[in-house]
């Protein structure tokens, strides 16, 4: 709901807090109890233009500055995410629907991104090549000036945080655009950082992603973009920037990954952490989720019943409880997408064999709840198989051989991240090798491990971040041949 009310949060731009220039605000609404928590901004063009313009002005300064001190900077700001954690955690937690528990380690990882990139600035350095006696060839890495970051709704602190760092440590200066769903944290993230960098280098803007991320994506003066969502968002983003300009753009996109579990795998240890990988705990609202459950069909039956007795014990509640393992669903347009996918994984044939079902009863029943849904039976080729639902179901399906779990495997169109179950090292890595996927773990799930490339191949994404290339991505390669002989 847009409004035109004035209790807004405002948006940082140019060391400034400001509204949308025409007054124009968007509700923020607690998803797991339906009450008002406040507004944000909806930006207009002018106000991503003026955003633009001060992060521009902001640029040859910043990028001047001597790279340890822009290390510091990023240091500080990790110091203030952890002095602030509880705060920033609850805002969350109040925001997206997501436990306590989840949203603390969140406000970790943001301020352990920020670190790592921080001690990584003295590698964005250039190389010498050999060339003949008198002459010299090098190259510099030079950053692209104004970046733009759009970040989903799922992780609000810790994307709006860690994913300025890379561009920010290799010179560039950032505007953040946060999901108009999830964008309390960032404006508070906003004001700390202001606190640290000099005006116009961290900015946030906040409104709908179809008029202000529009405008922040076909803005002629930001050649550098990057964009964590769907897939249809994703190559939205890429036809339209490549209507005003050649830009450069990664995307880290949707995913509708496989767990694969071989019969000879560890199924105690197989069936924990195929809840793990579902991310229930944050309402499988995961890209990186293992949404599609792939078990031989020797133990399939057994494997499945398990599993969905565990999935059933897990405990739906309040999102600031402590207890609580599955929270709310950030959003209702989001809840009724589930509801509509269950509603066809029913329809197509699929065993529902627990949760799906929304819960209304009691302190339930403001808020969007939904009991974490495992299909049985499920046809590979269907919807609830092959479509990215971004919600608490889990569609599970047997398997005969290797050549048949490949197939099924790599037969969708994303290619995000995969899982292996097995005991077999000869398996293992030939799954390893043939999966299409960015991210591959073997007899784990969910864990990202700091320093190695995260991303998809497909329709999930293009290009790494989380590691050395992120910060690589956000510098320009220029060559210098210099004539030095008399």
């Amino acid at each position: 709901m847009t409004t035109t009310q004035t209790d807004v949060i405002p948006m940082i731009i140019g060391g400034q807090p400001r509204g949308a220039s025409d007054g124009a605000s968007i509700e923020a609404v607690n998803p797991a109890t339906g009450e008002h928590i406040g507004r944000i901004p909806a930006a207009t063009a002018a106000d991503v233009n003026d955003a633009v313009a001060a992060a521009g002005q902001a640029f040859p300064q910043w990028r001047r500055t001597e790279p340890q001190q822009r290390a510091a900077a990023l240091g500080a700001l990790a110091d203030l995410i952890d002095q602030h954690a509880e705060e920033l955690a609850l805002l969350d937690v109040a925001d997206n629907g997501s436990p306590i528990r989840e949203m603390r380690n969140d406000a970790g990882i943001a301020s352990a991104q920020l670190r790592y990139f921080a001690g990584l600035v003295l590698q964005v350095r250039g190389e010498t090549i050999p060339s003949s006696f008198g002459r010299l060839n090098y190259t510099l890495r030079q950053p692209f000036g104004v970046v733009g970051r759009i970040v989903p709704f799922n992780h609000p602190l810790m994307f709006a945080a860690s994913k300025m760092a890379a561009p920010l440590a290799a010179g560039n200066t950032v505007i953040v655009k946060p999901s108009e769903h999830t964008s309390l944290s960032a404006l508070r993230l906003g004001e700390l950082a202001d606190q640290v960098f000099p005006a116009g280098v961290v900015n946030i803007v906040t409104g709908y992603g179809q008029s202000t991320g529009d405008a922040l994506v076909a803005h002629p003066d930001v050649r550098r973009l990057a964009f964590i969502g769907s897939a249809d968002t994703g190559r939205a983003i890429l036809a339209r920037g490549a209507g005003v300009n050649v830009k450069t753009i990664t995307l880290e996109l949707g995913g509708k990954n496989p767990l694969v579990i071989f019969p000879d795998a560890d199924l105690d240890k197989a069936v924990s952490a195929a809840i793990r990988g579902m991310n229930f705990t944050w309402q499988g609202q995961s890209c990186g989720s293992t949404s599609r459950l792939l078990v031989h069909a020797s133990v399939y039956d057994d494997f499945v019943a398990r599993l969905a007795a565990q999935v059933d014990e897990l405990k739906s509640g309040a999102p600031d409880d402590p207890a609580t393992e599955t929270g709310a669903i950030v959003n209702a347009n989001q809840l009724e997408k589930v509801k509509r996918y269950i509603k066809i994984g029913v329809d197509g044939g699929a065993r529902l064999i627990v949760g799906g079902n929304q819960l209304t009863d009691g302190a339930f029943g403001a808020g969007n709840f939904m009991r974490p849904a495992v299909f049985a039976g499920v046809d590979p080729m269907s919807q609830l198989a092959q479509e990215e639902i971004f919600g608490p179901v889990l569609a599970t399906m047997p398997f005969a051989d290797y050549d048949d779990a490949l197939r099924i495997a790599n037969g969708v169109r994303y290619g995000l991240t995969a899982s292996v179950f097995t005991r077999d090292l000869a398996v293992a890595h030939r799954f390893a090798r043939d999966v299409e996927a960015g991210y591959v773990w073997v007899n784990e799930v969910a864990r990202h491990t700091p320093g190695t490339p995260f991303g998809g191949v497909k329709d999930s994404g293009l290009g790494r971040e989380e590691d050395v290339e992120e910060l690589m991505s956000y510098t320009q390669v220029k060559n210098v041949h210099v004539n030095f002989d008399d």
